[in-house]
C-alpha cells in the first residue's frame, strides 16, 4: 500500500510542480504586460482632452443600463450619481425588474415620472414590459424607467434595456454601483482610438465602496475597507483588474468584462442573442458569445480594459453573503466551460480558443480542485510519514512569498500611477492584507468554488439572495 501511494505521490507532485511553475510564469508575464499596458494608458491619457470630446456633437451616443430589483435603500442616490455623468450624447435607462419594495414609487416621486408611449421593439425576448416612464422635468430628460415583470435574473432585465436603447453602444452597470463622472468619456476612448479593429467591449477597474465617502451619489474620498472581508476583496480586485486584466488587454485576450461596469457594441450583443438569463455568469457568457460571433463572421475585434478606477460597488461584508456570491460565480464558470467547450483549443477561435479558454479551464476552473486535492494528498502522506518536511516547508514559503509579492506589486503600481488613496498609511494597510489572504481568504474561495461546482453538477437551485446593503451615505468624518 505504501509503495503504491509513493508512486501516486511521485506522479502527483510532478504534475503539481509543472502546473505551479506554469502558473507562476503566467503571473510574471501578466505583471510585465500589465506594466506596459498601464504605462501606455497613462501616456495616452496625458494628451487626451476630455473637454474637447465633451463638447463634440460627433461623439458616439451611449445608453447606460442599470437593472434594479428591491433597491429602495440606495436607488435615489445611485440614479442621481448616474445623472452626474459627463458626456455630450447619452441616456440612462433604469429597469425596474418587478421590485416588491418601493423602488418604483421612489423613482416616480423623486424624478417626476409619468407613463409614456414608446416604440418598444423586443429584439431580445424578455419577460413582458408593463410601462415605460419619462420625466416631466427637463432636468431629467436623459432618464427613462422601464417597469417589467420579474425575470428572475439580471440578464433578463438588461436585455429589456438593450431593446429600448437608442444608441449603438450601451454601458451596463449595477444600480448599486457608483460611477466616476468621467466614466463615459473614459470608456469610449478605446473605441475611438482603435484604428483597425472593431472594439466590441471595454471594461474598467472596479473598487469596493464600503468605507469610501460619498455626497449625493458622488465619491468624494476613497478609502480602503475597514472590515477585513471587504478589504480582502479590495486587494483581490486590484490584483485581478490592474495586474490581470490589463495584462490580458495588451494581448487582446481579455477573458471577460465585469458585469459591474462594461461598455458593449449593441449590434454584436443583439446578434448573438443578448445576455443568457439561464446563466449564473451572464457577463462572462455574453463576452464569450460575442467573441464567438466575431470569429464566425470574420470580424476583426478587440476587447480593451482601462486601469483607472471608474466604478465603486458595495461588497459583501458577511461570510454568508460572500459565500452566495462566490458560489454563483464558480457555478457560472463551470456552466460556461460546459456550454462552450467546443471552443477549447480550437484554432478556429483564435485567442479565445487557444489562450483564454485553456487558461480559464486549467487555472480558473481546475485550480480549486487541484488545491483541495493537494491538501488531501499531503494530509494522507503526513499520516503515512512520507513527507519530506524541510522541502515541503520551503515550497510553501516560496509560494506564500510569491503570492504576497505579486499582490503587493499590483497595489503599489496602482498607487504610484493613479494616486488612488490619499495617504500612504492607507496603502500600507492594504499591503499588509496579502499576508493574511493566503491563510484566511483564499481557503474560503476554494471551498465556495467547490460548492459552486457541486451545485452545477447536481443542478441544485441557488440564487443571489438578499445582499442586505447598507447604502452609500455621506461621511461627515474628517478626511
Amino acid at each position: 500500500m505504501q509503495s503504491v501511494w509513493e508512486s501516486i505521490g511521485h506522479f502527483f507532485e510532478s504534475a503539481v510542480f509543472v502546473y505551479g511553475t506554469v502558473l507562476l510564469v503566467i503571473y510574471a508575464l501578466l505583471a510585465i504586460c500589465s506594466i506596459i499596458a498601464v504605462r501606455q494608458y497613462a501616456h495616452r491619457s496625458s494628451y487626451h482632452q476630455n473637454d474637447t470630446l465633451l463638447r463634440s456633437p460627433l461623439a458616439p451616443g451611449l445608453t447606460v443600463l442599470a437593472p434594479a430589483f428591491n433597491e429602495g435603500l440606495t436607488i435615489i442616490a445611485n440614479v442621481r450619481s448616474l445623472l452626474t455623468l459627463k458626456y455630450p450624447r447619452f441616456e440612462i435607462i433604469i429597469i425596474n425588474d418587478g421590485s416588491t419594495d418601493d423602488t418604483l414609487e421612489q423613482l416616480i416621486t423623486e424624478f417626476q415620472l409619468v407613463p409614456v408611449d414608446f416604440a418598444y421593439q423586443a429584439k431580445i425576448q424578455t419577460k413582458p414590459v408593463k410601462k415605460l416612464y419619462k420625466s416631466t422635468n427637463p432636468a431629467y430628460a436623459r432618464l427613462m424607467v422601464i417597469d417589467k415583470f420579474n425575470g428572475k435574473s439580471k440578464a433578463d432585465a438588461v436585455n429589456a434595456g438593450i431593446n429600448a436603447a437608442a444608441f449603438d453602444y450601451f454601458v451596463c452597470t449595477d444600480v448599486d454601483c457608483i460611477l466616476h463622472p468621467n466614466t463615459l468619456l473614459k470608456l469610449i476612448r478605446p473605441v475611438m482610438n482603435e484604428p483597425k479593429k472593431r472594439v466590441i467591449a471595454v471594461g474598467a477597474t472596479l473598487r469596493l465602496a464600503n468605507s469610501c465617502d460619498f455626497d449625493e451619489g458622488v465619491i468624494v474620498r476613497m478609502r480602503p475597507p475597514k472590515e477585513l472581508l471587504p478589504r480582502f476583496q479590495e486587494v483581490e480586485y486590484i490584483r485581478a483588474f490592474v495586474l490581470g486584466k490589463m495584462g490580458w488587454s495588451l494581448l487582446n485576450c481579455v477573458p471577460n468584462v465585469s458585469g459591474g461596469l462594461g461598455l458593449f457594441d449593441k449590434e454584436v450583443a443583439i446578434r448573438c442573442g443578448g445576455y443568457d438569463h439561464q446563466s449564473f455568469g451572464e457577463d462572462m457568457e455574453l463576452m464569450t458569445r460575442m467573441v464567438r460571433y466575431c470569429y464566425d463572421n470574420k470580424i476583426d475585434y478587440a476587447i480593451r480594459y482601462i486601469p483607472k478606477t471608474l466604478c465603486w460597488t458595495e461588497g459583501p461584508s458577511s461570510v454568508k453573503i460572500f459565500m452566495r456570491q462566490r458560489t454563483r460565480w464558480a457555478r457560472g464558470l463551470a456552466q460556461l466551460m460546459y456550454a462552450h467547450f467546443s471552443m477549447f483549443l480550437n484554432p478556429r477561435y483564435g485567442h479565445m480558443g487557444l489562450v483564454i479558454f485553456p487558461y480559464n479551464f486549467f487555472f480558473e476552473l481546475l485550480a480549486p480542485i487541484i488545491e483541495f486535492s493537494g491538501i488531501v494528498f499531503y494530509i494522507v502522506s503526513a499520516c503515512l510519514g512520507l513527507i519530506n518536511w524541510p522541502t515541503a516547508i520551503m515550497l510553501l514559503i516560496f509560494v506564500y512569498a510569491y503570492s504576497v509579492m505579486i499582490t503587493t506589486l499590483a497595489i503599489l503600481w496602482d498607487q504610484l500611477t493613479f494616486r488612488t488613496y490619499k495617504t500612504w498609511r492607507e496603502v500600507a494597510l492594504l499591503c499588509t492584507t496579502p499576508f493574511l489572504e493566503f491563510l484566511i481568504y483564499h481557503p474560503l474561495i476554494v471551498l465556495f468554488s467547490l460548492r459552486g461546482y457541486y451545485y452545477f453538477l447536481t443542478g441544485k437551485k441557488s440564487t443571489w439572495g438578499n445582499m442586505q446593503r447598507k447604502g452609500f451615505k455621506k461621511n461627515t468624518a474628517a478626511a
